[in-house]
């Protein structure tokens, strides 16, 4: 005979998501708080709760951490250890869908939109808040390739064309209007030439 796993604890939770507002949004909530406390308990090499002689540390109370993915921001409660320390391995490794999020953010920076605007695509992007100071770190790393790409050594020659126009005041047909004389030079920059 054989015998099937039961699986009516994970059915009764699924009905559990479908009745929430934002089911996917409550099962991720749920799983990163059971991947917690698998990390944890092996982590103090015991369970919550159950005393043990081979135990390694202790669990002392919790700390709220946000944490803003692609479903939303949800508030962890991430267990603290007396030794050693414990970051869940999810929110150390930033995936694709919160490095894209951060990549919208840095587009919307560049291209000059405020940061109250900022924050109100971050709400559509289901990001609760974002302040000024966030914006400014995570537009931090855009400042070290700016000046990266700025003092990078120029190789090669560059041919630059200049081209200037002085505008003076002339009487055409008994109208005086602006008509520009226009000077054409044309320079090569060699490779000792910075911008």
């Amino acid at each position: 005979m054989t015998k099937t796993k039961d699986s009516t604890f994970f059915e009764n939770k699924l009905l559990d998501f479908i009745a929430e507002p934002d089911p996917l949004f409550s099962m991720m909530q749920w799983i990163t708080e059971q991947l917690m406390e698998i990390e944890v308990s092996k982590k103090v090499n015991a369970q919550k709760g159950v005393h043990s002689s081979e135990r390694k540390t202790y669990r002392c109370g919790t700390r709220l951490r946000r944490f803003d993915t692609r479903l939303g921001t949800m508030y962890l409660l991430i267990p603290k250890l007396r030794e050693g320390g414990y970051i869940p391995f999810f929110v150390t490794e930033k995936r694709r869908s919160e490095q894209a999020l951060i990549e919208v953010v840095q587009e919307a920076w560049v291209n000059g939109i405020s940061t109250r605007k900022i924050d109100r695509l971050a709400k559509s992007l289901g990001i609760e808040n974002i302040s000024a100071s966030q914006v400014s770190e995570i537009s931090k790393g855009l400042d070290d390739m700016v000046t990266e790409f700025r003092t990078r050594p120029l190789e090669g020659e560059y041919p630059v064309l200049w081209i200037d126009a002085l505008y003076e005041k002339i009487r055409d047909q008994d109208r005086r209007c602006s008509a520009s004389r226009s000077d054409h030079r044309s320079h090569r920059a060699f490779a000792k030439y910075r911008l």
